[in-house]
């Protein structure tokens, strides 16, 4: 059988020559495609003869796969600019994963976001309890102020000091009152927010969190998938190269046969491993958008829990000031009745209510 009968391997013009380990190939459809036979990159476009790889190559040497997700390699880090520059957003730096400080394994960047949310949220419930032994606190103060403002100690002194002194008693029971009030505040005003707000958290992070983990376990699958029309690709470029060079050796109807048979399957490993490569580049922008725009949720959620016990914290200091404020009106009236008080008044007040009489004795007179 005549050689001109067999669909040749395009053969490249000379003055123009493939890189070195590059290889053409022609599809059954009569498309070129490019093989370069040393890490089995795969592409349609003619690859020049400068070093480097063809820009739409199956495989990027400025890309390195890190637990199934593919990153630009350090030597095209300058190329990615953050998405938030100057900010420190959630979105530019939680990307990869990291060893985890409880155990051998490593955890994503996503959980580590996750993790910061729930200890915010424990902080949170922490504040409520320090809060609750405050109030705890106060109630108690004013129940042994009013107990003790109603004990009859020293209740006989009489006078403008009497009267100072059984002001400074009704204080005690009117300070109570005044701590009663700021204990009701704080369990209305300021612990009851702690422990209202975002009652589900803890759920919806969960949510979250098997949402991502949902997108990231498709992309894992799909990566594997890659790897394996990668390899099928890598199988039948050999195989059809094996064939070449029998056919080099010695011609026979079969062999052109199975070179026809060789080359539709290596295209049709080619075309699988680019359909393959479009799932797993559709799965990691999938999971590029919702790890964005979930990190950028978390972040927004973060600043407004800040911003919560910021205000409520607040809050807490105004009622203080405020008990101060009380506390001091109710030892105004203590103040201006000691002011008043007066021995010469005093003891005018009890001679007149108490005397025996005025004759005084005399001497006898013989």
């Amino acid at each position: 059988v005549a050689a001109a009968a067999i669909p040749p391997i395009p053969v490249e013009d000379l003055k123009d020559p493939l890189p070195p380990h590059w290889k053409c190939y022609m599809s059954p459809q009569g498309r070129r495609y490019y093989v370069n036979t040393t890490n089995n990159e795969t592409t349609w476009e003619r690859p020049s003869s400068a070093p480097g790889t063809p820009k739409n190559s199956f495989r990027h040497k400025n890309s390195l796969p890190i637990n199934c997700v593919t990153f630009p390699s350090p030597a095209c880090m300058p190329e990615q600019q953050l998405l938030k520059p100057s900010e420190w957003s959630y979105c530019d730096y939680f990307w990869a994963d990291k060893k985890d400080p409880q155990g051998n394994g490593c955890i994503t960047g996503f959980e580590v976001l996750l993790q910061k949310q729930l200890k915010g949220k424990q902080m949170q419930k922490e504040m409520a309890e320090f809060i609750r032994e405050r109030i705890k606190i106060e109630e108690e103060y004013a129940k042994n102020l009013s107990k003790l403002s109603q004990i009859p100690l020293a209740s006989q002194e009489e006078g403008t000091l009497g009267e100072a002194w059984a002001q400074l008693k009704k204080s005690l029971a009117d300070e109570a009152e005044v701590h009663l009030k700021f204990s009701s505040k704080l369990q209305s005003e300021v612990e009851k927010p702690f422990l209202t707000f975002r009652e589900n958290f803890k759920k919806d992070m969960k949510r979250l969190d098997h949402h991502i983990a949902d997108l990231r376990k498709q992309m894992v699958g799909r990566y594997a998938a890659v790897e394996k029309a990668r390899k099928a690709l890598s199988d039948r470029q050999k195989e059809l190269e094996l064939k070449t060079q029998q056919l080099e050796i010695k011609l026979s109807n079969k062999i052109e046969e199975d070179i026809k048979k060789a080359r539709r399957k290596s295209t049709q490993a080619g075309d699988d491993l680019m359909r393959c490569v479009d799932l797993y580049n559709q799965s990691q922008s999938k999971w590029f958008e919702e790890m964005v725009t979930t990190s950028l949720e978390l972040e927004r959620l973060e600043v407004e829990r800040v911003e919560m016990i910021r205000q409520h914290l607040c809050q807490y200091t105004t009622l203080r000031h405020e008990t101060d404020m009380f506390n001091q009106s109710t030892m105004e009236p203590v103040d201006q009745l000691l002011q008043c008080v007066d021995p010469t008044k005093d003891r005018e007040t009890w001679v007149r209510e108490n005397k025996t009489g005025e004759i005084r004795p005399v001497d006898i007179e013989i």
